[in-house]
């Protein structure tokens, strides 16, 4: 059961960002209250870096969860809280096997993937490393064609897939991958090769735990830089 007398979480994030976008899926899931502290990515250098936001999460990213009464960080250790203190509806497996699946489909796509083409991967390339739109775009395109394929392919041979990625019912590893997806089309990358991905993503899409955690419908949600 949910802790009793507890104030609504609060989700440091940004509207964009993927990784508290998985954040606000798993709350909505979990029909928690909420309430949003937008932290900019991209004004002035970056709220993120701005020393009262650093003392809350010394790492400078963003998602961070403020909730019963301390501040948590990472956004599959955030939602994994929230399965242990929240464990209704649930968003792992109850057998080991299948909780050990999911894990290792969201550690793909968050673990493995998304940091290879995060916000501050992309701008050290262009800051550091001399690279230009081209060559940024080609280093992005090619991580998530590595990574949405291996997951393409062991979502289409695994018996345990059905509607959503584990099963009949949504979980961790669809948090992770619908903003996934949403990032891989903002950067024109083909997904063709990947019908049970979208296939998936058209279910959650159905849901609105998820409609309501899409970029768009967030209150600092702005046009597109």
């Amino acid at each position: 059961m949910s802790p009793t007398g507890a104030e609504p979480a609060t989700l440091y994030g940004y509207w964009r960002s993927t990784a508290a976008w998985r954040v606000r899926i798993a709350l909505n899931l979990k029909a928690m209250a909420w309430t949003s502290r937008a932290v900019h990515l991209l004004r002035d250098g970056g709220e993120q870096r701005r020393p009262d936001y650093l003392r809350l999460n010394p790492q400078g990213l963003v998602p961070a969860l403020a909730i019963d009464g301390q501040l948590l960080s990472q956004s599959l250790a955030i939602i994994e809280y929230l399965e242990e203190t929240r464990p209704a509806p649930a968003l792992l497996p109850a057998d080991a096997a299948g909780r050990a699946r999911v894990r290792s489909l969201a550690q793909l796509v968050a673990g493995d993937l998304h940091p290879l083409n995060n916000l501050r991967v992309l701008q050290y390339l262009d800051a550091h490393m001399g690279a230009g739109e081209a060559q940024r775009q080609a280093w992005y395109r090619h991580w998530v064609r590595v990574g949405l394929e291996a997951l393409e392919t062991r979502l289409a041979r695994d018996a345990e897939t059905g509607r959503f990625c584990h099963g009949d019912a949504p979980g961790l590893a669809d948090c992770c991958l619908v903003p996934q997806l949403y990032n891989a089309r903002r950067y024109e990358c083909p997904l063709d090769a990947c019908p049970t991905l979208l296939r998936i993503e058209a279910a959650c899409g159905e849901l609105d735990a998820f409609q309501a955690a899409v970029p768009e419908r967030q209150p600092d949600a702005a046009p597109a830089p």
